[in-house]
C-alpha cells in the first residue's frame, strides 16, 4: 500500500520536507511523492497533515500546484528559482559522458587529473573517445551519446555529470533523451558550457534543476588556477560563493539594480534552441551571454533573431561575457550595445566568462541581484545545498 505526500505551499517546501525525512527524490511524480504506507505515521508525527485523497486533490488545485500528466513535462517558468542539487564532497563520483564533439584524449586526461586532485572520483563513459563512423565531428553515434548520458544520470552512485567537451552535437542528443525517465533520478549536478547550453536549457525546463555553467573536462585541465578554484568552490563549498563578479574587471553599460534568476550561456545555442520545446525565454531572468569564433555581423544576426522572437521580453538584467576570437572587438562592443542597451535593463560587459582559460563559474537557475553600478552579482542564497 502507498500514500501520497504533497504540499499546498510550494514544491520547494515539499522537496525539503521529503529530503529531511528520508523520502528519495525518485519517488516524486509530477506534484507529489509516492510514499510506502508504513511511513505514514512517521510523516504525520513529523508534521504532515493527514487528509483524504479528495481533500489532497482540492488543496493542490486551490494552491495551483496540481500538475496533470499531460502537462507534467511542460516548460518551467524562468522567473522561479529551481531545485538545488547537493554539493559535492571528497569521494563523490563524477561521470563524464560525451554528448557533442570528438574528445581529445590528452586534454581529457589533464581535466580528469584536476578533478581527482580535489578528492573526487571520476568515471569516463565507455565510448567517450569514440568518433562517429559517418560524421567525423561527433563523439560517436547519437544513440550511443544519448545512452551514455542517460546511464550517467540514472546511476544513483553518480553525484555529478560533467561533460567531456563542447563542440557541436548536444542538440542532436537532447531530443533522444527520455525526460520522464531522467526525472526519476535523484537530483544531481550538470556541469559544462558552450554546446552544453542545450542541456542546461533542457534540464532546467524539464527537470527543474539548478545547473553549473563552467568548464567541461577537456577545458578544465588548461584552466587557470583561479578559474579552476572558482569551480571547485561552487561545487564543494557553495556557502563560500556569494558575489559572482567579485574581483572582476567589468564595464557598466547600463546602470541600475535588478533581481532575477540566472540563465543563458552560449549565444549561438540559445538562438538555435528557439521554437524547440526546451527553449527558456529570458522573462524575469538575468541573462549571461558568451560565444566564440563569430564574426561581428553573425553576433548581430543572432541577437536580432532572439529580439525578433521576443526571447528577451521581460528580461531583468544582462551580464555579457567574452566573445572570443571575434574579428573586431570594438565593433563587437558597438553591436552588443546597439542591440541590447535599448532593453533598458542593468547591463555589464567584459566579464571573463565563456571560452577562456580564466572563465568564471556561474550557477544557472538561482536568484541573484545584479548591481551594475557597483559591479556585483550577489546570490540570494548558496547555489547548492
Amino acid at each position: 500500500m502507498w500514500c501520497h505526500l504533497a504540499s499546498d505551499g510550494s514544491l520547494a517546501e515539499l522537496h525539503e520536507f521529503a529530503a529531511t525525512h528520508g523520502i528519495p527524490r525518485r519517488r516524486f511524480e509530477r506534484d507529489h511523492y509516492d510514499v510506502p504506507a508504513d511511513a505514514y505515521d512517521r510523516l504525520v508525527a513529523a508534521g504532515a497533515v493527514a487528509v483524504s485523497a479528495r481533500q489532497l486533490v482540492r488543496r493542490l488545485a486551490d494552491s495551483g500546484l496540481r500538475r496533470r500528466k499531460g502537462t507534467a513535462m511542460a516548460r518551467r517558468a524562468v522567473d522561479n528559482p529551481l531545485l538545488r542539487p547537493r554539493h559535492l564532497d571528497e569521494g563523490d563520483l563524477v561521470a563524464v559522458p560525451a554528448t557533442g564533439g570528438v574528445v581529445p584524449s590528452e586534454r581529457l586526461r589533464r581535466g580528469v587529473e584536476r578533478l581527482q586532485s580535489w578528492g573526487l572520483r571520476v568515471r569516463l563513459a565507455e565510448h567517450v573517445l569514440e568518433v562517429d563512423s559517418r560524421l567525423s565531428y561527433l563523439a560517436g553515434s547519437d544513440t550511443t551519446r544519448a545512452a551514455e548520458f542517460t546511464e550517467a544520470w540514472m546511476d544513483p552512485d553518480v553525484s555529478a555529470v560533467m561533460l567531456a567537451r563542447g563542440g557541436y552535437g548536444t542538440q542532436r542528443v537532447v531530443d533522444r533523451l527520455d525526460w520522464r525517465q531522467l526525472a526519476e533520478a535523484e537530483p544531481k549536478l550538470l556541469i559544462g558550457f558552450s554546446d552544453v547550453t542545450a542541456l542546461h536549457q533542457a534540464v532546467a525546463s524539464r527537470l527543474g534543476l539548478v545547473t553549473v555553467h563552467s568548464h567541461v573536462v577537456t577545458s578544465l585541465g588548461a584552466a587557470t588556477d583561479e578559474s579552476a578554484a572558482s569551480l571547485r568552490r561552487l561545487l564543494m563549498e557553495p556557502e563560500s560563493v556569494s558575489d559572482l563578479l567579485a574581483g572582476s574587471s567589468i564595464e557598466t553599460v547600463v546602470g541600475g539594480k535588478a533581481e532575477g534568476v540566472l540563465l543563458g550561456g552560449n549565444l549561438t545555442l540559445l538562438a538555435s534552441d528557439l521554437a524547440t520545446p526546451f527553449s527558456r525565454p529570458a522573462t524575469g531572468g538575468i541573462v549571461l551571454l558568451e560565444d566564440v569564433g563569430e564574426e561581428t555581423y553573425q553576433v548581430d544576426r543572432l541577437l536580432t533573431q532572439l529580439l525578433r522572437a521576443g526571447w528577451f521580453h521581460g528580461v531583468k538584467g544582462l551580464v555579457l561575457g567574452e566573445f572570443a576570437e571575434c574579428n573586431d572587438p570594438g565593433e563587437l562592443d558597438a553591436v552588443l550595445e546597439d542591440r541590447l542597451a535599448p532593453l533598458c535593463v542593468p547591463m555589464v560587459r567584459h566579464l571573463d566568462f565563456g571560452h577562456t582559460t580564466g572563465s568564471r563559474t556561474m550557477p544557472l537557475g538561482v536568484t541573484a541581484v545584479l548591481d551594475a553600478d557597483a559591479g556585483s552579482l550577489v546570490l540570494a542564497r548558496p547555489a547548492l545545498t
